[in-house]
């Protein structure tokens, strides 16, 4: 009887210690990463967080280089770089290279849909006028709450000239007639706003164009604050979607194209690193995350150690999310 005591002791000391290797075990340990960043700092925050997490699996990650959009996909199909967080898809599909499938792969998304672009009007608003798409702001009755400098117009904070957003608002404006009913403010967008959230936080209405993630989404909150409204059917290119948070409809018409933010990488890279296969496969945030963190960044906190604070408490918030991630990365490592 002591005999096997002795023996289900040590039994018992080798699991717990085994258990704690598969804890720590680094099978990044001498590979050095490099990733690719967006240039918009909006998209910063999912590279720190994948950044950190494959620093904890050993990886030496290099400072990821800024890139635009078509120079990111060319490194990667040609193997200088590795992955970037900021893919965009199907935005970005006619940016990608003629041989990308063949070298590259977009993994699951990590934001599911997360690129929402359109409309957003005052939720007391839609519901008074009962306010469901564009065609709606060439009634008087709306013209008259939403022409907050008398000019006859409802005012629409929009998007400076040269922007891809101001380029298909203007056609909006000419498709659905809207010209002579709704005036797009295309001043600075920072400013806009936050003239626009100014007079919202007075008990004024609210008409913007936006797109996520992005701060003003957390401060004016889809379902709470406002509601997304649609175009007009007539003339819509874009399509429909459905499952958005605080639409007037569901499906929605956005007239712009919504995308999900992706991870995508050089697949000799992915083949000889399963752990970070596996980690950036897995990696997910909700939308309403990255918003917060992108509210931080507007208020200031915009310095390479202000976001690495941001995913300090992120992962401090989520630590049994952010355990399996690494666990199952381990695992993949292991087999």
């Amino acid at each position: 009887m002591k005999f096997t005591k002795i023996i289900l002791a040590a039994l018992c000391a080798i699991m717990i210690a085994s258990t704690a290797m598969a804890m720590d075990m680094k099978p990044g340990d001498g590979v050095t990463l490099r990733p690719a960043r967006a240039t918009w700092n909006t998209g910063f925050f999912q590279e720190a967080l994948a950044r950190r997490g494959l620093e904890e699996l050993g990886y030496d990650v290099k400072k990821p280089k800024d890139l635009t959009n078509p120079i990111a996909y060319k490194t990667i199909t040609l193997g200088d770089i590795d992955y970037w967080c900021n893919g965009n898809f199907p935005l970005h599909n006619p940016q990608l290279p003629k041989n990308f499938h063949e070298k590259a792969s977009i993994l699951s998304p990590i934001i599911k849909a997360g690129g929402m672009q359109g409309y957003l009007v005052s939720k007391k608003e839609v519901e008074k006028f009962g306010i469901k798409s564009l065609e709606d702001f060439k009634r008087p009755e709306v013209i008259k709450a939403f022409d907050l400098n008398g000019d006859g117009k409802a005012d629409l904070t929009a998007c400076p000239p040269g922007w891809g957003c101001e380029k298909v608002i203007s056609k909006h404006m000419e498709v659905y007639d809207l010209k002579d009913y709704v005036k797009p403010i295309k001043a600075s967008y920072e400013a806009g706003m936050a003239s626009a959230l100014g007079a919202y936080k007075s008990g004024k209405p609210a008409f913007f164009y936006t797109w996520t993630p992005n701060w003003t989404v957390y401060k004016l909150k889809p379902g709470k604050d406002v509601m997304w409204i649609n175009v007009p059917e007539e003339g819509d290119t874009e399509g429909t979607v459905s499952g958005i948070e605080g639409a007037v409809s569901d499906p929605l018409r956005p007239g712009f194209v919504v995308y999900d933010i992706t991870v995508v990488a050089n697949k000799k890279f992915l083949a000889k690193n399963p752990a970070a296969a596996t980690f950036l496969e897995n990696f997910t945030l909700p939308l309403s995350d990255v918003s917060e963190q992108n509210t931080r960044m507007n208020e200031g906190e915009k310095s390479d150690k202000d976001i690495a604070k941001h995913v300090d408490d992120w992962i401090a918030k989520n630590q049994d999310k952010w355990n399996a991630w690494l666990d199952a990365a381990r695992k993949a490592a292991a087999k």
